[in-house]
């Protein structure tokens, strides 16, 4: 069963050509299958710590001036180490 918001959204993709239609429809199923493995690695209570010690350090290396502000475009550009 739909919910009103997404039956909603469905009725407003079926107005948009085809073409468009496909794409929202493969962006939709690929953030579905990531929401679900996202979903599963938080009910890992291995990877849960994983997670947890690596928000750690990423807050301690912000406090201690190891980070720099970037944004989503910046993310190509730089190399990025855990």
């Amino acid at each position: 069963m739909l919910s009103t918001l997404l039956s909603k959204a469905v009725q407003k993709a079926q107005e948009l050509p085809e073409a468009i239609q496909d794409e929202l429809a493969e962006q939709f199923i690929e953030d579905i299958e990531n929401e679900i493995k996202w979903q599963e690695t938080l009910s890992k209570p291995q990877d849960s710590l994983i997670l947890k010690e690596l928000a750690q350090k990423a807050i301690a290396d912000s406090e201690n001036g190891q980070t720099e502000e970037m944004g989503f475009d910046d993310l190509g550009s730089s190399e990025l180490t855990l």
